[in-house]
């Protein structure tokens, strides 16, 4: 790879030209790092649900031609200027929030939310000088959320790079950049349940169920599974799930019914799907005294989370979290040691494979909602 330094990079790419319309392969060019930029060879990539909802341009300003694009593992190959703590070959994850280490959010214990690079859906350039490192016969072509890794080459700001064990799969490790790591951080990292407790999980995609993971992690005695697929509940059983409600089963609010189930309620909930009344009775569900909810989907703008406000006074606890509150450089690579420690199970989110050639297959797995994640060959 060294003879490229420097050098402006022809590679294939699956570039968006409109919203909800195939990706098309085609040859682009890649632009040298910069200041405190990393050239990345990207080796394998997976698709997430983020990538599809911009991608279709639902309710936000269309931002295109794009490459998406944010779950994926490769090597390092070039640095720019002001790069210390990466060097060509280096094996990373790239990551659609950053963590520049020098500002209070990065200084903090408490906080992963860096004021640099924290995640921008609307912005397609870099920050070094508000341009696109991609393009195609002089024309510009967009980044997404600083990652853009449906391309063979990409460049990213070093602090969206976490340097990883070189010894790890990328294959198996990539999906770590957003999703997964976002479930089971909100179970480990905020809910933190004892060992024995119980815990209800709202929504049982890949997320909830790494949600379930992080509680099997945490040897919690009853996971609850709620969603209203019924169809979910037996690949949910994988991921340590060992009750299933569906809400659509019974008259009564499901909060109501998870409290009966629990004799006044579970210790830990973590919500994983964007509803707005799963957020409440996530909250409403949790024993008073002790329970811990944590909301990780994301709602609709003008959605608004009502409940009386004696569940707080009778010491309920209502938390959020953003990218289960690990901070990208200095906790993944930890993660990653949970996977090969055999502590932390990937394979079984991993469903579907297909080459970069067939990349708008891994969008018909998720339109249909077939399956959790589709790895992505860059090299076939």
């Amino acid at each position: 790879m060294s003879s490229t330094v420097g050098q402006v990079i022809r590679c294939k790419a699956a570039v968006a030209w409109e919203p909800g319309k195939p990706l098309v392969i085609e040859e682009v060019e890649v632009a040298p790092p910069q200041t405190m930029e990393v050239r990345l060879k990207i080796l394998f990539t997976s698709l997430c649900h983020t990538d599809v909802y911009f991608w279709e341009a639902k309710g936000q300003t269309p931002l295109f031609p794009r490459i998406f694009g944010h779950e994926a593992g490769g090597i390092v190959e070039s640095v720019g200027e002001g790069v210390t703590d990466l060097k060509p070959g280096d094996h990373v994850l790239p990551v659609f929030t950053g963590e520049c280490k020098e500002c209070r959010h990065c200084k903090s214990e408490e906080s992963n939310m860096c004021d640099l690079l924290r995640i921008n859906t609307d912005r397609g350039v870099m920050l070094n000088d508000g341009k696109s490192r991609f393009s195609i016969n002089g024309q510009p072509i967009y980044h997404f959320v600083g990652t853009s890794t449906f391309s063979e080459y990409t460049v990213v700001h070093v602090g969206c790079v976490a340097k990883i064990n070189p010894a790890a799969p990328l294959d198996k490790v990539c999906v770590l950049s957003c999703g997964i790591s976002t479930g089971l951080g909100a179970t480990l990292n905020v809910a933190k349940p004892k060992k024995g407790s119980s815990v209800a999980i709202f929504g049982l995609g890949a997320v909830g169920l790494a949600a379930a993971e992080g509680a099997r992690i945490a040897g919690a005695s009853r996971i609850i599974g709620v969603d209203l697929n019924p169809k979910r509940f037996d690949e949910a059983k994988k991921f340590g799930v060992t009750e299933f409600v569906n809400p659509k089963d019974y008259d009564k609010p499901v909060q109501e019914v998870i409290a009966e189930m629990t004799d006044g309620g579970v210790d830990r909930s973590v919500e994983c799907t964007g509803s707005i009344n799963a957020m409440i009775s996530a909250f409403e569900c949790v024993h008073d005294g002790w329970g811990v909810a944590v909301l990780v989907g994301v709602p609709n703008k003008d959605d608004a989370f009502k409940t009386h406000p004696m569940n707080l006074l009778n010491e309920k606890t209502l938390r959020g979290t953003f990218f289960g509150n690990y901070k990208p450089r200095s906790d993944l690579p930890s993660v990653v040691e949970k996977y090969m420690n055999k502590e932390l199970e990937l394979e079984k989110f991993i469903t579907h494979e297909v080459p970069f050639s067939e990349i708008n297959k891994a969008f018909e797995y998720m339109l249909r909602g077939d399956g959790l994640r589709c790895i992505i060959r860059m090299d076939a």
